[in-house]
């Protein structure tokens, strides 16, 4: 990737707290002008990573280059650039939605029309001060005052937890017009379909070190998954050895299955026959598309976390 198409550009980064290592040796490229989705479990090392990036963080080893800039050092030259929205804080308790709006736009030189932004995030017909709007109008709020600088660059910290479906879709069209307009998006987000509507670019870390990364289509692939119920703990082996090659099978929570690959008539044969030899009916039998969050849960694992 050429470097003037690089926003991001993350190598060897560490970051450790005492004895906790957040990040150890975390490499990956954000590309500019499209919407890069950083994901993984809780404490994977996405919000240490974007606050390296933002510049609130040093990093112990390694290098963070936003536009070829180091965000600490050069933060008063990356300021009218980058766009912050923080899970909290940053936003005067005592202040309504609109004057805080009007107050950040006042200090850019070319902001967005405030009076579209309220419109577009619902803000009109919240008369509350900060300190007393419900979670989803603060969210708004806050992924308002991200953009309202008309930033070349923008970090979505989980931008549309707390609202409503109708919200959470005004706010998807106004992340999706930021990339028609150039901006990059970087967002980290629990909600995989968030990610996979949204997302060009997919990176996915565990324990602080990247999983994978890649286009989201890519990473989807386009394979098929088979889904059925049956008795729990079946033996899957002999299931295995039916399969066209490249396919997989498992079994997560006890007794929902599913077949990974290219779903087609030797794959429904192959089930099948192993059920008939089990002396087992498979139920609820459904097929689809290989999800986002099927290539996370793969990846980062199905089991609970502390």
């Amino acid at each position: 990737m050429a470097r003037a198409e690089v926003a991001v550009e993350i190598t060897d980064l560490a970051v450790s707290y005492g004895s906790t290592h957040a990040l150890g040796g975390l490499s990956f490229e954000v590309p500019a002008g499209q919407i890069t989705a950083l994901l993984g479990p809780n404490g994977a090392g996405k919000t240490t990573t974007i606050e390296v990036c933002e510049g609130y963080l040093s990093p112990d080893s390694g290098s963070v280059r936003v536009w070829g800039l180091d965000p600490v050092r050069d933060c008063a030259a990356l300021r009218p650039r980058v766009g912050v929205m923080l899970q909290d804080g940053g936003i005067y308790s005592s202040i309504r939605a609109v004057p805080m709006l009007r107050h950040l736009a006042s200090f850019y030189a070319n902001p967005l029309d405030v009076d579209d932004l309220v419109a577009r995030l619902g803000l009109g017909g919240v008369r509350a001060t900060y300190r007393r709007m419900s979670g989803g109008e603060k969210q708004r709020l806050a992924l308002a005052c991200a953009v309202v600088g008309r930033p070349d660059l923008v970090f979505l910290d989980e931008p549309s937890a707390g609202m409503d479906p109708q919200t959470r879709l005004a706010a998807w069209d106004l992340v999706e017009q930021l990339r028609a307009d150039g901006v990059t998006v970087v967002l980290t987000t629990h909600l995989i379909d968030e990610a996979e509507r949204l997302a060009d670019q997919v990176v996915i870390i565990d324990h602080g070190r990247l999983v994978t990364s890649g286009p989201t289509g890519e990473l989807v692939g386009g394979g098929g998954v088979l889904s059925f119920t049956a008795s729990e703990g079946l033996d899957l082996v002999p299931l295995r050895t039916r399969l066209p090659a490249g396919a997989v099978v498992l079994e997560g929570p006890p007794g929902h299955y599913r077949v990974e690959g290219e779903v087609g008539p030797q794959v429904l044969s192959a089930v099948g026959s192993w059920a008939d030899a089990l002396g087992v009916s498979p139920r609820d039998i459904s097929t689809g598309r290989r999800s986002l969050e099927d290539v996370f849960l793969d990846l980062t694992g199905r089991e609970l976390r502390s």
